[in-house]
Formats: C-alpha cells, sequence, structure tokens
C-alpha cells in the first residue's frame, strides 16, 4: 500500500525526539529527551480552563481578547503597534502557525534560510510547501552566526529566513549585532523573516529576548510565531498565533480554518488569564529555569561532559560527548536508556548539513565530526526529576569521572 502514500507522506521520517520519549515511556526511563514540563501548570490558569469547559465553551471559538491582549504584550516588550483585529492569527500551537506562515508565503522553488543545527519541524514545513531550505552553520563552540556566510546563502531565490531565538537545541541567544545583520540582509533582499519566539520568556545572565520585527523595517516583513506552551507549561493545551502584516496574516487565518477550523476554546478562554499574568510571573519563571540550568549543568560537567556553551535562553543543554567517550551520540542515547534508563536526544537530528568551515582538528574523534558528538537535554523538569536523573547518571561514572557507556 506505500504506493498509494503521496509522494510527501514517502519522504516524511518520524519524529526521532517523539520515538525517544515513547521508548522512554516504555523503558518508564526519565524523559529529558522531549521539551515539555513534567510539573504543574500554574493554578490560577487551570482554574479559567476549568471554569471555561464548566461554563460549556465546547464549540469552534475566535476568542478575540487574546489578540487584544498579544497587541499590549507586543507594544510592552517590543514597542510593535500591532492591529489586533487585522494582524494576528489565533492558532493550534505555535507548530501550527509556523507552518500556515510557511503555507502562505512560500512557493514551489523559493529558497528559505534555516541556521544550522534547527529544530526539524522547520524543514518540514518548507518541503511540503514546495520550497527548498538552505542552511547556513551556527560555529560551534558558542554557535556564533558568521556573517559572511550569512550573505553568500542569499540567492535570488531566497524568499524569506526562518530564525528562532532563543534557539532550540543550542540555548543560544541571538545578539543585537546578529540581528542587525539578519534584519539588513532581509531588507536588502527583499525577504521575508519567519520566527519562532516560543522561548521569549525563558532567558538568563541578563539576556533579553529582542524580536527581529522590532528593528527598523522590520515589522512589515516579519512574521513572528509564539504560543503559551514553554511561558505557561502547557504544551498540550495547543494555543498559538502568528503576528504578521494584514494581508499575510488573513492568508494564515484562512489556511488555520481550512485545517482545524478552530483553536480550543476552553483554553482560548484559558489563555486570558495567562497572558494577564503580572510581570512577578515570568521573572519567577526566568529565575526558576535558571536555577534549574545552572543545576544541570553543573551536573554533566561533573560527568565530564563538555558544556563549551551555558544556554543563555530556552530549557536545553546541548552538551558535547566526553573526549575518552567513544561512542557516537546515536549509540550514547541508546546505551543511557538502556543502562541508566535517562532518555536523552543525539545531537546529529538537529544538524542538516556537512560541516565545512570548523577546523579539521575540532572536528573529528575517531572518525566523527562534531555533529555526532552532542546530546541535547531538557531541564523543564521538576527539580525531583533532574535530581534522579542525576543520580542514575552518575551511577555509571568510574573513578576518574569517565562514564562507563563507551
Amino acid at each position: 500500500m506505500e504506493r498509494k502514500l503521496s509522494r510527501v507522506a514517502r519522504t516524511l521520517k518520524p519524529s526521532p525526539i517523539q520515538e525517544l520519549s515513547h521508548l522512554a515511556q516504555r523503558c518508564d526511563a526519565i524523559n529529558l529527551a522531549e521539551g515539555f514540563p513534567d510539573f504543574p501548570a500554574p493554578p490560577q490558569i487551570k482554574e479559567a480552563a476549568i471554569s471555561a469547559i464548566n461554563s460549556d465553551f465546547n464549540q469552534y471559538r475566535h476568542v478575540q481578547g487574546i489578540c487584544d491582549c498579544l497587541e499590549k504584550l507586543m507594544k510592552q516588550k517590543c514597542g510593535l503597534d500591532i492591529n489586533p483585529l487585522m494582524d494576528i492569527a489565533i492558532c493550534c500551537g505555535q507548530t501550527e502557525a509556523f507552518a500556515a506562515a510557511v503555507f502562505a508565503t512560500i512557493n514551489q522553488g523559493d529558497e528559505v534560510l534555516l541556521f544550522d543545527p534547527a529544530y526539524e519541524t522547520y524543514e518540514t514545513c518548507i518541503l511540503m510547501a514546495g520550497g527548498t531550505p538552505v542552511y547556513v552553520a551556527l560555529d560551534p563552540p558558542l554557535w556564533s552566526l558568521d556573517l559572511g556566510k550569512l550573505m553568500k546563502a542569499f540567492t535570488v531565490r531566497t524568499k524569506a529566513v526562518v530564525l528562532n531565538s532563543p534557539h532550540n537545541p543550542t540555548g543560544k541567544v541571538f545578539s543585537k549585532h546578529e540581528l542587525e545583520a539578519i534584519a539588513e540582509a532581509c531588507r536588502n533582499m527583499d525577504c521575508i523573516a519567519i520566527t519562532d519566539e516560543v522561548y521569549e520568556y525563558i532567558t538568563y545572565d541578563m539576556e533579553k529576548h529582542s524580536s527581529l520585527a522590532s528593528l527598523p523595517g522590520m515589522q512589515e516583513r516579519t512574521i513572528i510565531t509564539s504560543s503559551l506552551s514553554k511561558t505557561f507549561s502547557v504544551t498540550g493545551w495547543r494555543i498559538g498565533w502568528a503576528i504578521a502584516p494584514p494581508v499575510i496574516a488573513s492568508a494564515i487565518r484562512n489556511i488555520h480554518i481550512k485545517i482545524t477550523d478552530s483553536a480550543p476554546a476552553p483554553f482560548q478562554e484559558a489563555a486570558l488569564t495567562a497572558l494577564r499574568s503580572p510581570a512577578a510571573y515570568f521573572e519567577s519563571l526566568r529565575t526558576d529555569y535558571e536555577s534549574k540550568r545552572d543545576y544541570i549543568v553543573k551536573k554533566l560537567a561533573e560527568f565530564s561532559f563538555q558544556i563549551d556553551f551555558k544556554p543563555q535562553g530556552a530549557f536545553f543543554v546541548f552538551a558535547k560527548l566526553p573526549d575518552k567517550c567513544l561512542l557516537s551520540d546515536v549509540d550514547f542515547t541508546a546505551e543511557l536508556i538502556k543502562k541508566a534508563g535517562v532518555a536523552a536526544v543525539p545531537g546529529r537530528g538537529f544538524f542538516h548539513m556537512e560541516a565545512t568551515s570548523i577546523p579539521l582538528r575540532e572536528l573529528s574523534l575517531g572518525g566523527q565530526n562534531y555533529q555526532e558528538r552532542y546530546i541535547r537535554f531538557a531541564f523543564c523538569k521538576s527539580n525531583a526529576t533532574l535530581s534522579a536523573a542525576a543520580q542514575k547518571m552518575g551511577d555509571l561514572v568510574d573513578g576518574k569521572g569517565c562514564l562507563k557507556l563507551g
């Protein structure tokens, strides 16, 4: 029956992150693979959702109040003037908002620039739209953007640039200088930008998230996508949005209606409570995650992982395997689940191009290049979960501080 599948369906591969999550569940392993919290959502927004369900908000619904809240937040955070009636599309999570943004703007043969490593969903959406992903490598160990390489990647076919900051999987927050260079390139090449800003409130060490749309000349050519999921620990509620110029926002709304018709009604009502949270909530979120980050970075360093780049945002550590570990990232994560009962994600799933610009001495170990040396650990977990994972991994460390997996 495979021949009955569409060309797109035949080329799609299962998500390695979700496969590892399912494996972790079957093996009763601690799941540091998938980026969802294992602790409760804020009680006030749960109560708002329960109230909405009890009030029979059960049918298709568009809650305009969400757009009004986003208008105020975008003005407060980014200095952007948003028309809540024209510029916003409420979708089923950031994932759908991003996909709809791509389907609304990308034609067959259009090129879309992405920064490598990159989250897996971006490439799939671009390919489904008939576009061509073009990757610009971020250079380890600091995941810096080489502006020369960025400019060389643009061609007459470049239609859009995808920017995820804070960045999954590295935790990088793109600098003001990098953002200005990306914005200048978009303006000069007449390109749009599609941003994934789901980690906008999760930054550390005095780093601040800046939306590309806030730079001169960029609001009219930027599609911002984000959601409730990460900020309010409700990844299963599927409430997200796209903020874009009116013509594009209208197209995104039309695509959303044709695909899913409506985001979940009770959770849209609860979103009003979430988005009206006081500033103290967002600061508490940031400090709690910064503490978790510091804990897992410390523990991984004790296990001889190389933490060349301490995450500046999001809730992942992209840790390099110890030099004495001869296993690849894939083999390591398999052994980690089997022997320690801890699930993490091999880094190669986030890379999409061969390493070409890093000195050879930094590329290889036993024939492996740097793209096979990283593991992503999610620390959006309770302190008890992180402590238990550290204990299990610690049981595999020998007296010299080397993991016994290799």
